[in-house]
């Protein structure tokens, strides 16, 4: 019995071990160093922030939040006072509300970012994924395509970003526009950096398909369409959510610096405004914004393992 206890423990500790004990040692020992590190660090604004400053600074960018939002609720209650006080002198009153101006909260800030970045990712993905099916099967138009590709590839996203502000000022002129101008540059800005990986992988994928596959397409007479959609899509998609994943990851790290370049709203405003701060507590709310964007990306390329393992035939998509 006891023998059969300590074999149980042994095995649970050999499949525990890898995947759990191993990151949170990993973790510790990174905190543990950053702590000593920390502490040895002046800068003009004082220590570098260790874990435990860092984790204040995030506490107190939460009652920011909580104290905001509040402000903003007594806003809007006021005005609905105000309203039904007029309509109630006249009912044929026009009343209006007007919207809350306040100083965007960090956890709005990471709302903005978020919301950015997946409008752009999904632009370049209706794009990228169609042009990569073409080019994967055809080798003139891929031929045509590819020295584009090879010349913009390089091109940092960044290098773009004046040219984009210039053009979506110029075109987009609307008076009462649905979107906000920084929010249509860093959204295009995006796209064009996640538009290349996407594009490179779901053309070897669909390039490579196996030959039986095509010879099955070929003795039940499927239409262009239906070879794509049947048999071309459920072997390329290892290959499409690779590029997938890639795309999501270079738009994320873009659309910050684009942010931090551009001022426009996010998480790279937060950073660069906190840098132009220079108050006592700007380091720590810097650091808070970088482990921040660490998670959230580490979270969205999760978030698109997932959505692979769901869609694709391979249920064992690698999770590292």
């Amino acid at each position: 019995m006891q023998d059969t206890l300590k074999s149980a423990r042994s095995e649970a500790i050999k499949r525990w071990l890898p995947g759990v004990l191993m990151p949170v040692i990993g973790l510790l020992a990174f905190l543990l160093f950053w702590q000593m590190v920390a502490g040895s660090i002046d800068t003009s604004l004082g220590k570098f922030p260790g874990p435990t400053q860092v984790a204040s600074q995030f506490n107190g960018l939460i009652d920011e939040h909580l104290r905001e939002q509040r402000r903003a609720d007594a806003f809007f209650e006021r005005q609905e006072i105000r309203n039904a006080a007029k309509l109630a002198k006249n009912p044929d009153a026009k009343v209006s509300v007007r919207p809350y101006t306040g100083k965007p909260t960090f956890f709005k800030q990471i709302f903005t970012s978020l919301y950015t970045v997946m409008t752009g990712f999904v632009i370049a993905s209706l794009i990228a994924i169609p042009l990569g099916i073409v080019c994967g099967l055809s080798k003139p138009i891929y031929n045509a395509i590819n020295p584009l590709i090879q010349i913009f590839k390089p091109v940092s996203p960044l290098a773009w970003l004046p040219l984009v502000t210039m053009v979506v000022s110029a075109v987009y002129t609307s008076s009462d526009p649905m979107f906000a101008k920084s929010f249509v540059t860093s959204a295009i800005t995006v796209a064009l950096c996640c538009l290349w990986p996407t594009v490179i992988n779901t053309t070897v994928g669909v390039a490579n398909l196996d030959k039986d596959l095509q010879n099955v397409s070929r003795v039940l007479s499927l239409s262009p369409l239906s070879h794509v959609r049947r048999i071309v899509l459920p072997a390329a998609i290892p290959m499409i959510f690779t590029g997938l994943r890639l795309s999501l990851a270079t738009g994320w790290m873009v659309l910050i610096a684009a942010e931090m370049l551009a001022q426009n709203p996010g998480l790279g405003k937060f950073i660069w405004d906190e840098f132009q701060n220079g108050s006592s507590n700007s380091l720590g709310r810097i650091m808070v914004a970088v482990v921040v964007i660490g998670l959230l990306g580490f979270v969205l390329d999760r978030l698109m393992l997932m959505l692979q393992r769901r869609v694709s035939w391979d249920k064992n998509a690698d999770l590292r």
